[in-house]
C-alpha cells in the first residue's frame, strides 16, 4: 500500500493553528457526501459544540481504502465508550494466512494484538484479551481484508466537544493504523510463526483421543504464572516441566516436529503431593489447556481435550430439574432426585448437579480439585460409614461413582487430592508433584489401595428447556446483555452469578455466553422440542458455519466465543430457567 501522507510529518494533513476565539455554532446534521475530508471538516467545526452533536456522525464514512462506520455514540463523556467499525477490504493478507479456520483465527489474533500496540496512548482501544487465542468480535479476517471493532472515548471539555482531538484520532491515528496493518508493513515471519504455534496446538489436541489421552504437558513447559492477578508466565524461579519417563509420550507436529511430554491417559488420574508443590498449578494449566496460547506463554503445548470441564461445589446456586439420582438417593423428604430442583443448593447437591450438567452438555473429561469440592460428596471414610449407616445417608460419594462413570460412559477424571488416600483404590494412575517435579507413583499407591465396591452410574435424564423462560425481550435483541466485572452477567432482567464458572478464560466470553443464550432462543436452536444437548449441537453447527459474529451482528460491544460448556453453565444459573420436560 502506498504511503498515505506526504510531507515531513508523515500525515495526510499538516499541523493546524490554535483554537479560534469564540464558541463555534453547532453544525447542521450531517448529510450528503460522507468521506474522509468531510468527516475531518465536520469534527473541526464541532469543536466546542454541545457533546450531543457527536451523534450526527453515526453511519458510514468512506476513506477510500477503508470504510469507517460509527456504530454507537456515547451520550456524554462519562458514558461507556463509543463504538466504531473499520472495514478494510484488502490488506494484502495472503490466502495462506486465512484459508483455513485455524490460521484465520490465529492471524486475526496476531493483527488484533498488533493493533493494540499501535494504538497505545490513543483514545482508540481494541479488545485483544490475554494469553489465549480465541475467536473474538474485535478483529475478524474477511478473505484478504480485515474487520476491526474499536472503542473510543470521544473527547470533550466537560460536556463540550473536543473536535480537534477527535479529528486527530479518527482522521489521522485511524488511517495510520490501517496503513500499519497492511501485510507489507508487518513482520510476516513473526505473523506466520504465531499462526504455526496455534496450528501445532490444534494438531496436538486432535491427537489426544486417538492416543487414548485426555491431556498432554510438553517437556519444558512453564506452568506457574507471574502472580495471582497476572496470567503471564513466571519469569524467575519457575521450574520447567519434566515428564516422568513412564508417562512420556512423543508426538509429531506439523511445524515443531517431534515433541515429547507427559501424556495423561484416559481413566482416573490422581495428582497428589504436599502443599505448595504444584498440584493445583498443574490442574489449572489443564483447565486452560482447552484453549490455544500465544507464543511465549509457556503453555503453548499444554493441551486438554476440548470437552474438559472443571467441577466444583457451588453452595447457594439454583438447580432446575436436574437428574442427580446417581449421587443423591432416598432423601428424608421423599423428593424425587431424578427431577431435582432447589433455589438454594448445598455444597454437595450443587456439585452433584454440576457433574450431571457437564455430562449432559457432552463432557467426557472432568477436572476436580478437592480444595473447591464438598467433602461429603467426595468421600465417606469407614468410621463415618460405621456411625451413619447407608440407609441414613442419601449421598453416594464420588469415589464410588468415578470408576463406573469412566467404565460405562467413557468419562475420565483428573483429580487433585492431597488429603485422602482412599482415592488410591480407584485410580488408574497417580502422579505426585514434588517441588514442581512430577513423579509416577502409581505402583506405590496401588500397594496401599484396598478393594472397593462401586455404585451404579446411570446417565442423567436429558432436559428440554422451555425457551419462553429465557428472557424473550433479550432473545429478540432488545434486552440488556452486559457483564459486571467478571462476577455477573446481566441478561435482560436477570443477574446471573458466573463466579464459579472457572473456565471463562476471557471476560469477553461472559458477554459471548449471554449472546449465545439469546441466539439459542432467537435462532430457534432451543425450540421446546430439542433437548439441551441437541440445542447446543445446533448452535455449535451454526457457529462453525458463520463464526463468532453469528452471536452479535447487532451488538455494539466486544465479545469472545465461549465454549458450549460455559454456555450451558450460564444457562443453568439463570434463575428464571424452566425445564419443560425430562427424557
Amino acid at each position: 500500500m502506498a504511503e498515505r501522507y506526504g510531507g515531513g510529518q508523515g500525515r495526510r494533513y499538516g499541523g493546524g493553528g490554535g483554537r479560534g476565539g469564540g464558541r463555534k455554532p453547532e453544525p447542521e446534521p450531517i448529510s450528503g457526501v460522507r468521506d474522509e475530508a468531510r468527516l475531518s471538516s465536520e469534527l473541526l467545526r464541532m469543536d466546542g459544540a454541545s457533546y450531543g452533536r457527536y451523534k450526527s456522525l453515526k453511519g458510514d464514512w468512506d476513506f477510500g481504502d477503508f470504510t469507517l462506520t460509527v456504530q454507537r455514540v456515547q451520550s456524554d463523556p462519562f458514558a461507556p465508550p463509543s463504538r466504531v467499525r473499520v472495514l478494510v477490504p484488502d490488506t494484502g493478507i495472503p490466502k495462506s494466512a486465512w484459508g483455513d479456520p485455524v490460521r484465520r483465527r490465529a492471524t486475526a489474533d496476531y493483527l488484533g494484538r498488533r493493533a493494540r500496540r499501535l494504538l497505545r496512548g490513543s483514545l482508540l482501544k481494541i479488545d485483544t484479551g490475554g494469553q489465549e487465542v480465541i475467536e473474538r468480535s474485535s478483529c475478524q479476517l474477511t478473505d484478504g481484508g480485515i474487520d476491526l471493532r474499536i472503542g473510543i472515548d470521544l473527547p470533550g471539555h466537560g460536556r463540550r466537544i473536543d473536535g480537534r482531538t477527535a479529528e486527530r484520532e479518527l482522521c489521522r491515528t485511524l488511517p495510520d493504523l490501517v496503513d500499519d496493518l497492511d501485510w507489507e508493513e508487518i513482520d510476516t515471519e513473526e505473523a506466520v510463526a504465531f499462526a504455526d504455534t496455534v496450528a501445532d496446538t490444534v494438531a496436538l489436541r486432535a491427537q489426544l483421543a486417538e492416543r487414548n489421552l485426555v491431556a498432554f504437558v510438553a517437556e519444558g513447559a512453564v506452568l506457574p504464572r507471574r502472580s495471582g492477578v497476572s496470567d503471564e508466565p513466571m519469569t524467575r524461579g519457575a521450574v520447567p516441566f519434566s515428564p516422568p519417563e513412564s508417562l512420556r509420550v512423543s508426538v509429531d507436529l506439523p511445524h515443531r516436529g517431534t515433541v515429547s511430554g507427559m501424556g495423561v491417559p484416559e481413566g482416573i488420574t490422581l495428582i497428589v503431593g504436599g502443599g505448595f508443590h504444584g498440584k493445583s498449578t498443574l490442574l489449572h494449566a489443564l483447565e486452560r489447556g482447552v484453549y490455544d496460547h500465544v507464543p511465549g506463554d509457556g503453555r503453548e503445548l499444554v493441551v486438554t481435550r476440548d470437552d474438559a470441564v472443571k467441577i466444583r461445589a457451588e453452595e447457594g446456586r439454583r438447580v432446575e430439574r436436574v437428574d442427580v439420582s446417581p449421587f443423591v438417593r432416598n432423601l428424608p423428604t421423599g423428593a424425587d432426585t431424578s427431577d431435582f430442583r432447589t433455589e438454594n443448593a448445598s455444597g454437595s447437591t450443587s456439585q452433584a448437579a454440576n457433574i450431571c450438567e457437564a455430562v449432559e452438555a457432552g463432557s467426557h473429561t472432568l477436572l476436580v480439585d478437592e480444595d473447591s469440592t464438598a467433602t461429603n460428596l467426595m468421600i465417606r471414610d469407614e468410621r463415618m460409614q460405621a456411625l451413619v449407616h447407608g440407609d441414613r445417608e442419601p449421598l453416594v460419594p464420588f469415589i464410588d461413582l468415578v470408576r463406573p462413570l469412566y467404565r460405562e460412559h467413557g468419562v475420565s477424571t483428573v483429580l487433585v487430592m492431597g488429603g485422602s488416600g482412599d482415592y488410591f483404590d480407584v485410580a488408574d494412575q497417580v502422579v505426585m508433584l514434588d517441588a514442581y517435579h512430577p513423579h509416577d507413583v502409581t505402583d506405590q499407591a496401588r500397594a496401599l489401595a484396598h478393594e472397593r465396591v462401586d455404585a451404579d452410574f446411570t446417565l442423567p435424564r436429558a432436559r428440554v428447556v422451555d425457551p419462553a423462560s429465557v428472557d424473550d425481550t433479550t432473545a429478540r435483541g432488545r434486552g440488556r446483555i452486559k457483564r459486571r466485572d467478571t462476577d455477573v452477567l446481566v441478561f435482560g432482567e436477570s443477574d446471573i452469578d458466573v463466579r464459579a464458572i472457572e473456565q471463562f478464560a476471557d471476560p469477553g466470553q461472559i458477554t459471548g455466553a449471554g449472546l449465545a443464550l439469546r441466539e439459542l432462543v432467537g435462532g430457534r436452536h432451543m425450540d421446546g422440542a430439542r433437548t439441551l444437548a441437541e440445542a447446543l449441537d445446533s448452535l455449535d453447527e451454526a457457529l462453525g458455519r458463520r463464526g463468532v459474529t453469528l452471536l452479535g451482528s447487532d451488538f455494539g460491544g466486544d465479545y469472545v466465543l465461549p465454549r458450549r460448556y460455559e454456555v450451558a453453565a450460564v444457562l443453568n444459573r439463570l434463575r428464571a430457567l424452566r425445564v419443560a420436560d425430562l427424557r
